[in-house]
């Protein structure tokens, strides 16, 4: 069984609907039921008893461009978990270039973070070169950087308010920093971070780490220790946009890749295209009306 959500663009979808179905046929995954959810006007649902998740994708991308879309083996739901990487994905931003930019070094460090978010790199290596390159840089950079340069990305406070107050857990977690994430965290709402912590001595960075490495392994051990605590059953979503973030989408059950580089985008079975993950909560079927930017009792 799979079913599948994409929002869809309106303009010739009966006729895109029609071969794409047929493509499927072909493929032996025929199509049983499609058609638009009735509480979510431009999400277009279709349910097939067999198919491959990534056969599926292919076709739908084929027919409907890149779009957002979400593929499931059973019938999708609201998660009771939320885990989430955050640089480029709840921000738009990557955290350690920006501060970079404030030792005038960005040039050199968002090189070695784009091969490593492409999996070219070692993370841990590449984490650990470019810390040392900030070395010496006062900590109050931090703060102007945050104030200056780091933004959420569109929705991304109202999905993670929207989930909780369908009693969904919310969790950052990131290769980044405590820094940069704990305030994230407080401005969009969620519950738990994990990630890395710059060392700090006397009011500069010393170009090391404090702690140990906050990586994929431990995006994938923190998921799976907030979903045993929920016990069997939980959904489970997860979003990212790089290689670093493949271990935990693939182990959720709705593996959302937003914006992501190829690697992270092939290993998932969502995508947003678009700018807004506010798609997420229509491809989890939660109409507009009950979107909210507060938690209730928080």
């Amino acid at each position: 069984m799979l079913i599948a959500r994409l929002i869809a663009d309106m303009d010739g979808v009966e006729t895109r609907l029609d071969a794409a179905m047929e493509a499927c046929a072909a493929a032996d995954m025929p199509v049983a039921m499609a058609g638009m959810l009735d509480f979510c006007g431009d999400v277009l649902q279709l349910s097939l008893p067999q198919g491959d998740h990534a056969a599926l994708t292919a076709t739908l991308i084929e027919h409907f461009g890149e779009c957002d879309l979400l593929v499931a083996d059973h019938e999708i739901e609201v998660p009771r978990l939320f885990v989430s990487d955050m640089d480029s994905t709840m921000i738009g931003q990557e955290c350690i270039d920006e501060l970079a930019d404030f030792a005038g070094i960005k040039d050199r460090v968002a090189a070695i973070t784009e091969r490593a978010m492409q999996g070219e790199l070692d993370f841990e290596s590449a984490l650990r070169e470019r810390v040392g390159l900030l070395e010496g840089l006062e900590e109050g950079a931090i703060d102007r950087c945050l104030g200056e340069r780091i933004r959420p990305v569109a929705g991304a406070r109202t999905l993670v308010a929207t989930l909780r107050n369908r009693g969904c857990r919310t969790v950052l977690v990131t290769g980044g920093f405590h820094h940069f994430a704990d305030p994230v965290a407080d401005q969009l709402g969620f519950e738990r971070v994990v990630g890395n912590r710059l060392a700090v001595t006397g009011g500069a960075l010393t170009g090391l780490l404090a702690g140990p490495v906050s990586d994929a392994s431990t995006k994938l051990a923190t998921l799976q220790e907030e979903r045993a605590r929920l016990g069997e059953g939980a959904r489970v979503l997860a979003t990212g946009d790089g290689a670093n973030d493949i271990p935990m989408m693939a182990a959720a059950d709705y593996g959302v890749a937003y914006r992501a580089k190829p690697k992270a985008r092939e290993a998932a079975n969502g995508r947003i295209a678009g700018e807004s993950l506010t798609s997420i909560l229509k491809l989890l079927g939660i109409p507009e009306s009950e979107w909210t930017d507060e938690v209730a009792n928080a």
